[in-house]
């Protein structure tokens, strides 16, 4: 067969000089306007602070990439570490839902900090990050969805996303990229049970991506190699990760056609993009009839396995546990009709009236929505109301899924809820323009609590 390491690192290398259609441009800045909606609101939060703080001794030296958490500026890795851990944080980020994916997170993180190291220009960035885009989101197309019982697709497959974005932005030709894509494989991690109960590893795995793909770049720009058949070899990433060696012809077919960033879901909900079909039913079924939390006496959700084994959580307390919660999240559109920063605050994750709708809400495996995953993220929803109404919806696609997708003026919209507070509402606007027109790479953005101690 043909060594599909070799033709994703020819086709990344190749954004180092190709043309880029005006839309695929289009598009990567969508991503980039996303990915600092996603990371802002998580610069302030742990496990960002906590991962800042204990990497504290080793950004004394500084360097020429911007760590969003600290202001400070530090090595590419440190930046790629923080910023991608950040990026996760408070479940915004964006998602190939063919790959059961959040490519931005790694990906972004990692090029932004290459190309401010490098002092590069914004189109060297775009570039960067669609090439980045396109190798990962294919090796995530290639392993699943049997990855996904095990692995973290955004801490494994997004090494390799790192890796080409990286080798992109420092002039690694096919061969280096190949080898940098080689040694991120054996770099890359990130366990399912990491957020399957409590605890804060979860935003840790794009984090690390990110800095281990950015390490395998600078290493294969410098000479090192990597085993070329890591991906596809009998005791390679797919076989180690997959029921089988991987689908390569499917995931390396039509290359390019459409590229993956322009096929991206954008959030319309601040939690596990699993539950985000159930939510746009409940929402849309009480607009359609009116009826209030207190109305209802059931709400059973069926959907296909991730739904039930990631987010069926009848009783989650701490604010990832109920990032995860069907049933939280539920209660919480019914009570407040969205689910944004706001829901997972300490008052609401205590609630009586969301606490006491959690119980009303079951999850359960459908075999339609199972049979249709990952290609759709439907969910049915069945609401039983005390009058005796009988409410059904079948969801099939999610709003922000590219069949449903957020327009630019709803992203805009997105980007400056979820950074107005963060940096100030002024601040927001001027990063928001740079980052849909600039030619310039956006560089220190302040927080309103970093700007607040300086002024101490």
């Amino acid at each position: 067969m043909t060594n599909p390491l070799l033709v994703l690192a020819d086709h990344a290398a190749s954004w180092r000089a190709r043309e880029m259609p005006a839309d695929v441009a289009h598009h990567a800045r969508r991503v980039l306007v996303d990915w600092f909606a996603a990371t802002l609101p998580g610069c302030p939060r742990p496990p960002a602070t906590l991962i800042a703080a204990a990497l504290e001794d080793e950004t004394r030296g500084g360097g020429g990439a911007v760590c969003y958490v600290t202001g400070r500026r530090v090595p590419l890795r440190h930046a790629a570490l923080v910023n991608g851990t950040a990026s996760h944080t408070v479940e915004f980020d964006d998602i190939y839902r063919y790959a059961v994916y959040h490519p931005g997170c790694p990906t972004i993180a990692a090029a932004l900090a290459a190309a401010q190291s490098r002092g590069t220009e914004m189109e060297a960035l775009l570039r960067a990050i669609v090439a980045g885009y396109e190798v990962s989101c294919r090796i995530g197309v290639a392993v699943q969805p049997s990855h996904y019982d095990f692995w973290h697709t955004t801490g494994t497959v997004g090494t390799f996303g790192a890796a080409a974005a990286v080798a992109v932005l420092l002039d690694c030709d096919a061969d280096r990229t190949a080898h940098a894509i080689a040694t991120a494989a054996t770099m890359a991690g990130g366990l399912q049970q990491a957020f399957r109960g409590e605890g804060m590893s979860k935003p840790l795995h794009p984090g690390h991506a990110a800095e281990a793909g950015a390490l395998a770049a600078m290493a294969a720009a410098r000479g090192m190699t990597g085993a070329l058949d890591v991906l596809h070899g009998p005791a390679g990433f797919a076989a180690a990760t997959s029921e089988d060696t991987g689908k390569w012809d499917k995931a390396l077919a039509g290359i390019g056609k459409p590229y993956a960033v322009t096929d991206m879901t954008v959030k319309n909900h601040g939690c596990c993009g699993h539950i985000f079909a159930a939510l746009d039913a409940v929402r849309d079924l009480q607009l359609e009839h009116g009826f209030k939390a207190d109305d209802v006496a059931a709400i059973a959700v069926g959907g296909y396995k991730a739904t039930k084994d990631v987010c069926d959580r009848p009783d989650a307390r701490t604010e990832q546990d109920c990032r995860f919660s069907t049933q939280f999240t539920v209660a919480t559109m019914l009570l407040h009709g969205g689910v944004r920063l706001a829901a997972f605050e300490p008052d609401r994750l205590t609630d009586p009236a969301i606490r006491a709708l959690m119980p009303k809400v079951t999850v359960a495996l459908d075999a339609e929505c199972a049979a249709a995953f990952p290609s759709k993220r439907s969910a049915k929803v069945e609401i039983r109301l005390k009058d005796g109404r009988v409410l059904n919806r079948h969801q099939h696609t999610r709003k922000g899924d590219p069949d449903a997708p957020l327009t630019d003026g709803d992203l805009s919209d997105k980007f400056l809820e979820l950074t107005s507070d963060v940096i100030g509402a002024a601040q927001a606007k001027a990063l928001l323009a740079q980052l849909w027109e600039g030619n310039a790479l956006p560089g220190l953005v302040p927080l309103v609590t970093q700007a607040a101690r300086a002024a101490e």
